[in-house]
């Protein structure tokens, strides 16, 4: 996965021809040099369209699924674990025309997450996100929880479990 991240612009490239995003119409159309910020875009076309002449709303989904995750895992790097842990969408109204999505990590939500792993503890931040139409309206909000660990050196982790066996003995 390391070859996303080797410039924005491959990145953004590789996520946009990924079959099911190409597929659905959803583009990456931004993404920061310090990969704190990326925008996503979908057209409305006629396979991404359902019977209301709306977007689905698997494909909005879609827009959100991977990024918080794909960002902070390259954000915190590889002494880091980062997962999606869960999910949830509300739909505010029928998404007509070109929608977006603007993800984004501040300085301050990384340093809360380092600090909160820094003994290799869990962590789980949420966000939420809109996505948007053209006249800037929120057409679906979306609610990402994530999991993230840090991975701690051998000798730490084996103390650890040596300690953990011992408080439970």
């Amino acid at each position: 996965m390391s070859f996303l991240y080797r410039h924005p612009a491959v990145f953004r490239l590789a996520l946009t021809l990924y079959p099911p995003y190409l597929g659905t119409g959803i583009a990456v159309r931004e993404v920061s040099r310090d990969f704190q910020r990326v925008v996503v875009t979908m057209k409305s076309r006629f396979y991404n369209r359902n019977a209301y002449g709306t977007h689905f709303g698997g494909s909005l989904y879609s827009m959100a699924d991977p990024f918080y995750a794909l960002m902070l895992h390259h954000l915190l790097g590889r002494d880091y674990v980062v997962w999606d842990r869960s999910a949830c969408i509300d739909y505010l109204k029928p998404g007509r025309g070109t929608v977006t999505a603007v993800f984004h990590w501040s300085d301050d939500q990384l340093a809360a997450v380092r600090a909160a792993t820094a003994d290799g503890a869990r962590y789980e931040p949420e966000r939420t996100l809109d996505i948007t139409d053209a006249d800037g309206d929120a057409v679906a909000r979306v609610y990402k929880r994530l999991y993230v660990r840090r991975r701690l050196p051998d000798d730490v982790r084996a103390k650890k479990n040596v300690e953990n066996a011992n408080s439970t003995a």
